[in-house]
């Protein structure tokens, strides 16, 4: 298809901005495409960052998402290590940090979401750490040497990971969680004992009700201060509270943001001109209508296509169920579906035994499961969540049931309808 005369202008070569150039070209878009990446270097992978990175003997650059040719082959002109400091929506141009201006036919914002940042006291010392980015992996993996002692607030996913490699680099390792369990925020206590006492025979040490609130040092950090008094020697903090997503430059050009760009389940932002995709993005779930932000490569990719599809017209195709996956000391936590603290809670085997599963069920329905040590469940759950399946708690219950074979007659199945482009829309 004939291409307008501006480009489509990606902001953001992170997985979810390459997936936009890639699917655009696959369907079809003959009009210029313009990837602009604040960062320098080709576009790489981010869950190796907190996995195989840090490892002994592992390289130091991380897998690209795209080799250059890709890039020349389709004819996506990239620009890196320039950032877009903001959007003209009258006049459909951006300014670009070297001071020029750049059309657009469609904007599309992938930018992403960055670590949280600690604001107590000493947060700025040398050897406090964030873990974002590939220069931030690197300066991570020179700092985790043998005898290190390394205090890790937050034991949320990057944190425990971070907590594994430093653990088998033979460093002193201390997690400070304020919440009274690991990953609490996106798991149940049977999974968040299993993976505490995983770590716990590795040598780490949990500190659970920590509440943080000075780190001392004279030329870098030597102290961690938690509210009751405590004080933990480290040599290097990794700060793993989360992240933030990066709407400054779509707030700041008018468009609806709440903790997230807001986008229909297009990645049409409020202005139809703008789209949004990826981590920066908050949108109404098709499977359970609920507002969600989600930070998974999954998803980076299905928002992805379903921005390419309605830029050309074309319908995209049906919306996955979210999965997420860990590992730490080599254990694989897998998940599909978004849990909900109140969902009633089915475990599927026996922990002790290394490998079993967790079912969230949600007015009876499945509406998410965790797979440890293996994932016999892992696809048939994705499509009873789809389907929206009654389970029978008791035969869920049994690991020797299969999970399909676990189902009430009767279910009410409301599997999402595929999201279809509106032409007129999309070619304006």
């Amino acid at each position: 298809m004939a291409g307008p005369a501006a480009p489509v202008v990606i902001v953001g070569a992170g997985h979810s901005g390459v997936a936009v150039a890639a699917g655009l070209r696959a369907r079809g878009w003959e009009g210029g495409i313009l990837l602009l990446e604040a960062e320098k270097g080709t576009p790489y992978e981010r869950p190796p960052l907190s996995k195989e990175l840090l490892k002994d003997g592992a390289p130091d650059e991380s897998a690209v998402l795209r080799k250059e040719k890709f890039y020349q082959d389709k004819r996506i002109d990239r620009v890196a290590g320039i950032a877009v400091d903001s959007v003209d929506r009258a006049g459909r141009t951006v300014l670009l940090s070297d001071g020029s201006r750049r059309a657009y036919h469609r904007l599309v914002i992938a930018t992403g979401s960055r670590a949280r940042a600690l604001t107590v006291p000493g947060a700025a010392l040398p050897g406090v750490q964030a873990l974002r980015t590939r220069d931030d992996a690197l300066e991570l993996k020179r700092l985790l040497v043998a005898g290190a002692r390394v205090a890790i607030i937050g034991a949320g996913y990057i944190g425990l990971e971070v907590a594994a490699a430093a653990a088998a680099k033979g460093c002193e390792v201390t997690v400070l969680e304020f919440q009274d369990r690991v990953m609490s925020r996106v798991t149940s206590a049977p999974v968040s004992r299993h993976f505490e006492q995983l770590h716990q025979r590795h040598g780490v040490r949990f500190v659970f009700g920590a509440a943080v609130t000075d780190i001392e040092g004279d030329q870098r950090a030597e102290r961690v201060v938690t509210a009751d008094g405590d004080v933990f020697q480290a040599d290097v903090v990794l700060a793993g509270i989360g992240v933030i997503p990066n709407q400054e430059l779509a707030a700041e050009a008018g468009l609806e943001c709440r903790d997230g760009i807001l986008v229909d389940g297009h990645g049409v932002t409020s202005d139809p001109a703008i789209y949004a995709t990826g981590d920066v993005t908050r949108f109404t779930s098709p499977i359970d209508g609920a507002s969600q932000r989600l930070e998974c490569i999954q998803n980076a990719q299905a928002q992805a296509d379903r921005v390419a599809a309605h830029i050309t017209g074309q319908p995209a195709a049906v919306p996955e169920i979210p999965w997420f996956w860990t590992v730490q000391h080599g254990v694989r936590l897998q998940t599909a579906g978004v849990r909900r603290p109140d969902d009633d809670v089915i475990l599927r085997g026996n922990p002790a035994g290394g490998s079993f599963s967790v079912v969230y069920l949600r007015d009876g329905r499945v509406a998410a499961v965790d797979t440890i040590g293996g994932l016999a469940d892992f696809r048939p759950a994705r499509k009873l969540i789809a389907r929206g399946d009654r389970m029978d708690p008791a035969l869920a219950a049994d690991p020797r049931v299969p999970l399909t074979e676990a189902t009430l007659t009767g279910a009410v199945h409301n599997a999402p309808a595929p999201i279809h482009a509106d032409p007129a829309t999309a070619r304006s």
